[in-house]
């Protein structure tokens, strides 16, 4: 496989992980804790800069607008299908960051929006990273000639310096462990997620 997808695919194992954590804490909210504020700040600011800014960045900024110059479709279809997604995305996770702005223990309402926020997140993201590992990757590496994928994996140096600062990459990687750490993913869950692709619901 091409370092171009291979790339983005390896974040989206890194992004699962995380969503197996989110799950954890989830399940986990209960009794009020300053804790469980600062965790949501923790998921919010992962998902924010690491799986929006930088991962989803990439594929906006980058391959899908290399396969719209190769003749994909923009408006419709599996990439219209992806962009639609990561704007449903970015709408969870301004629930995380607004409860992750707050002081002191999550109120009862906040701790509803979040398990609620968290529910559609994992469901929409991992459907979401089924759809590009198995359908619109696969399309790419067939549709774009070698020296374009060369390209392409080049210029993802350049959208992470521009859309992050120097050692925010490595910062929320060792904040994803530290959430893992935290909240460890149940493999059993992530495992039922991966093998219902193309189960109703989950297209």
């Amino acid at each position: 496989m091409h370092r171009a997808i291979a790339e983005l695919m390896e974040e989206h194992r890194i992004i699962e992980k995380v969503l197996g954590s989110l799950e954890t804490f989830a399940l986990a909210l209960g009794s009020p804790s300053p804790k469980e504020r600062e965790a949501v700040r923790g998921f919010g600011e992962f998902f924010r800069l690491f799986a929006d800014r930088c991962h989803h960045g990439k594929e906006e900024d980058r391959l899908f607008a290399k396969m719209a110059e190769g003749g994909f479709p923009t408006e419709v279809g599996p990439i219209a299908v992806m962009l639609s997604e990561h704007v449903e995305g970015r709408a969870c996770v301004a629930a995380f960051v607004r409860a992750g702005d707050g002081s002191g223990p999550l109120a009862e309402e906040e701790r509803s929006d979040v398990a609620e926020a968290v529910g559609r997140y994992v469901s929409l993201l991992r459907a979401h990273i089924l759809k590009e590992d198995n359908i619109l990757y696969p399309m790419a590496l067939q549709a774009l000639p070698l020296h374009e994928l060369n390209s392409l994996a080049e210029s993802y140096r350049t959208f992470e310096r521009e859309a992050v600062a120097e050692g925010e990459h490595q910062r929320l990687l060792a904040l994803a462990d530290r959430l893992g750490s935290l909240y460890p993913p149940d493999p059993a869950r992530a495992s039922e997620a991966s093998s219902c692709f193309g189960c109703p619901g989950r297209a």
